[in-house]
């Protein structure tokens, strides 16, 4: 940085801590009203399990809205990484309520999905109206994205370090410099202690027992780390494939998920798959401590493949932690590790495959696990970023460094073997 960017910089600085602090505080409040939504109509589809053969209507009900007043933000996470990539305009602030009202929606009749998708879409949103108040011209428009991502991941997980990274590193840190990484770090942290202020708790993990490191627990964490890259991998096309499928045979969109709902109300309802309905946050938890069953991660790819591909709204994150969480359970069967690393380690490292994020998966796990077992967490996300394809659960998203190299050669080889 020159000694004219450094005095921009900081007569500039004042400006963007203001607008931190009001995206944090306004980000934070909505992942805090939203929690407290996603966990009252859990509970209440919980208490009242009939409502599931109610999907179809709640279907309709997401399909219209996105269909007649939506059809502008329709592209959700995709949008924001395009706006990024190439600002044309700013991103409609009816994304917030629409995407919130669709995953109260989908939750509360029971659809497979997560949350972290409609928190950073209503960061986005909320960051965005900053463009015209502050007068912002393009370069300034992209800070602003990152610091919605930022704000919107580290609120609803509890985890500002990663919040702050995911936003950096998602976006393969193309166009980013020292200001907009730094500021990302500011609004994590006021989204954060926005959601503490409104006492709203996040689901804790503890991985009690951590092994030596030593040749055999590298090679099964290696081993834990391939097959979460596989089920990162399979999680990815699996949700694009139900999308193109829907979009290509359903030519009306409300109709896709009033369709999907009748085979996931069939399917959860009508045959006991309810623990795979909602973010299946009991589920995790209980991997933790005892051993799923091996279809348990193949069975969640699934349904939430299908929910979100029917045109159900919410986010991929938690369904790819419920993966991860219960293939590494299921491992412990065979791996001679304590379950509880393996579901830890299991739960990230799918995630870091399936988001192209390593290095925040990397700071989530410690985050959430503690210190103690970040080698084991490093080395299962790593592996799993490797070994999981090109092709991640954003279409939009621009597959940059390392990975990207070795596809590149490995693309120009196979077409010389040609």
């Amino acid at each position: 940085m020159t000694s004219q960017n450094t005095k921009q910089f900081l007569l500039s600085l004042p400006k963007w801590i203001l607008i931190c602090a009001l995206i944090g505080i306004l980000s934070g409040s909505a992942s805090a009203f939203f929690l407290v939504s996603l966990e009252w109509v859990t509970q209440f589809r919980i208490q009242h399990d009939w409502i599931i053969w109610l999907l179809p209507f709640g279907g309709l009900l997401v399909g219209l809205s996105y269909y007649y007043w939506g059809e502008s933000v329709v592209k959700g996470n995709n949008l924001l990484l395009e706006e990024y990539e190439k600002p044309k305009k700013v991103i409609p602030f009816k994304m917030a309520p629409l995407v919130l009202l669709g995953t109260l929606l989908t939750h509360l009749f029971g659809g497979s999905a997560g949350r972290e998708g409609t928190a950073v879409q209503m960061g986005g949103a909320i960051a965005d109206q900053f463009t015209k108040i502050f007068n912002l011209d393009n370069a300034e428009r992209r800070i602003l994205i990152i610091l919605g991502i930022s704000a919107g991941f580290a609120s609803v997980f509890g985890t500002p370090l990663a919040g702050a990274v995911f936003a950096l590193e998602v976006l393969y840190f193309s166009k980013i410099n020292f200001k907009s990484a730094l500021l990302s770090f500011v609004v994590a942290y006021a989204a954060y202690f926005t959601v503490e202020f409104w006492k709203i708790k996040h689901t804790h993990y503890s991985i009690p027992v951590v092994p030596e490191l030593n040749f055999d627990t590298i090679f099964y964490t290696i081993l834990l780390g391939l097959l979460s890259g596989f089920a990162a991998l399979l999680f990815s096309r699996s949700t694009h494939f139900w999308g193109s499928l829907f979009s290509k045979n359903i030519k009306y969109p409300p109709l896709r998920p009033v369709i999907g709902g009748v085979v996931l109300a069939v399917a959860i309802a009508g045959l006991g798959f309810t623990k795979f309905s909602g973010l299946g946050v009991p589920v995790i938890v209980d991997s933790f401590s005892n051993p799923s069953e091996w279809y348990d991660f193949l069975l969640k790819i699934l349904f939430t493949g299908f929910t979100l591909g029917a045109g159900f709204k919410g986010g991929e994150v938690t369904p790819l932690f419920f993966v991860g969480a219960t293939l590494g359970s299921a491992l412990s069967i065979f791996i001679p590790m304590p379950i509880a690393l393996l579901a830890g380690v299991g739960f990230v490292s799918v995630f870091s495959g399936a988001t192209h994020t390593p290095i925040a998966c990397t700071i989530m796990g410690m985050e959430l696990f503690g210190i103690q077992p970040g080698i084991f967490i490093a080395l299962g996300c790593t592996i799993a970023y490797f070994s999981s394809g090109s092709v991640g659960i954003y279409k939009s998203q621009i597959v940059k460094g390392a990975k990207y190299k070795l596809y590149q050669r490995f693309q120009k080889k196979e077409l010389q073997n040609l």
